[in-house]
Order: structure tokens, then sequence, then C-alpha cells
């Protein structure tokens, strides 16, 4: 059983998703559940995990509303925005939505370096975390050092991080990252995503001898029971379609125990987002 721990839903406008560039326009049209099934069932995933892609409450409303209307998204990681004042209000109008699972800030967008170290951004994910909300930390390889102090201020929430904390695969970047990222592993309430890496690898040129290495890191970092599998579909487009993605880390941990295997593919992401929680 496989349960795709980060992908994207979207119809798309240009006004809503700035952020996909010309260079990017493989995904400038809608993305929705049908597409995904159709990109995934056929491999044996069974269940996903739709994260944010926009950063509003509407977005994350209509992803419950999704996710709701069917099986196969087992939970929702939403945007809220956590340094309001009203936040609290805010995570509880979703209380009566159990699918919501966790919540998520662009921080590798922001251009303070210092955000992580905000104090009303910190109360707010106090708040999500207080709630057995899991918080979702998406952070470039150089925000690492910034996400120590973060995580050490939430030290009894769960907290997710999100594609290996994005290291410079293409320009061969991995010393500094390693470093770091297995500091942060010391830390045992973070998990973490093995999803959009190859995106960090030249989109058109990507080799899995190229790739490696960072997977390498992140298992010695926090062993295999505290990795999930993640698509960052459709965003992963930019660089490999679905079954390419899938099949690559299934020969990653060919090696690896049954349970380590079924941990990785399903009992991370169930334990971490609490999905038994969803149907609750």
């Amino acid at each position: 059983m496989i349960l795709d721990s980060h992908h994207h839903l979207w119809r798309y406008s240009p006004a809503e998703y700035g952020w996909i560039s010309a260079e990017m326009s493989v995904l400038a049209r809608d993305f929705g559940v049908a597409d995904l099934e159709a990109a995934a069932a056929s491999y044996g995933v069974v269940g996903s995990v739709a994260v944010q892609a926009r950063q509003t409450v509407e977005e994350t409303g209509a992803l419950l509303t999704i996710a709701e209307s069917g099986s196969f998204i087992r939970g929702v990681v939403g945007w809220a925005p956590l340094a309001d004042p009203a936040i609290a209000e805010t995570l509880d109008g979703w209380a009566g939505r159990p699918k919501l699972r966790g919540i998520r800030h662009v921080v590798q967008d922001e251009p303070d370096d210092a955000f992580l170290d905000r104090p009303d951004f910190n109360r707010g994910v106090a708040e999500v975390l207080r709630r057995g909300l899991t918080y979702d930390l998406l952070i470039f390889a150089k925000q690492l050092p910034a996400a120590l102090r973060f995580v050490d201020r939430h030290p009894e929430g769960r907290i997710v991080l999100d594609h290996i904390a994005k290291p410079s695969i293409k320009e061969g970047l991995i010393q500094d990252w390693r470093a770091q990222l297995t500091e942060l592993a010391r830390r045992p309430n973070v998990t973490c995503k093995v999803s959009g890496v190859v995106t960090e690898a030249d989109w058109n040129d990507w080799t899995e001898t190229q790739v490696r290495p960072y997977l390498d890191a992140a298992l010695e970092a926090f062993g295999p029971e505290r990795l999930m599998y993640g698509s960052d579909w459709p965003v992963c487009l930019l660089a490999t379609d679905y079954p390419r993605w899938l099949r690559l880390t299934q020969a990653w941990v060919a090696d690896w125990s049954e349970s380590q295997r079924e941990s990785f593919f399903s009992g991370a992401a169930t334990a971490a987002y609490q999905l038994n929680e969803a149907s609750a």
C-alpha cells in the first residue's frame, strides 16, 4: 500500500498562481483528483495528502471540500495566516473538518532570513500544534540554521520537513546541507518527506546517480522510520513523471526490511498526520 504524502491540486489562473513562470508552462493548467488517480492509482497508490499551493484560507477550504467528497485524499495540509492575532479563531473554524491534518506556510519565499524567529509566527504555529495538527516546514537548505531554532521552540509538536529541505542538487552542494540536516534529525519530533528532490536538480538532465547521495544522506540522518514518500505532483512534472519518481524510490528502498518499506510508503505519513483521526 502506498500513500502519497505530498501533492497539490489546482484550477489554474495566472493571477492566482503567479509562481508558475514561463519555464514552468507544463504546470499552467488544471490538476484535479481524477488526474492524480490516473497518474498514480495503477502503481499501487491508494491515498494521499493534499498540500496547499496558494497562501489563502479559501484554498484550504476548497481542498477540504474536495477531500471530503471522496476517500482518496486522506488528509489536507492547508494554509492559515499564522501571524494573524485571530489565528485561533481561524483554526477553530475548521474544527469540524477532520481531514485537516496540518498547516504549511511557504517560508522558502520569505525575504526575511529570520522569519522563522518571528514571535507572531511562532505563536500561530503553537496554536496549530496545540490542536493536534502537524506543521509542514517548507524551506531551502540555506534556512536550515533558522529551522533548528524553530523546531527547538516547538519540541512537543509534530513537524514534517518538506522536500529534504531542498538542497542545491543542480550545483552539487551537499556538505553543509547534510551536516545541518543531520543536526535537525536529532530532534525526534521531526519527520522528513522524500519528495521534491528531482526539481532541485537539472530538470532536463538529472540522473539517479546525481540525486542518490542526497537520498542516502536523508536516510543516514533520519533513519528509515522517519522518512515518507511523496511525489510533489504535479510540480514534479517539471523534471519527471509520476512512475519514474516512484520507481526510483522503490529501487532505493528495495534492500530495506518489509516493515521499513511499509513505514516509508504509508506508516510514517499515517503517524505524522494522524490520518486515522481524519475519518473520526
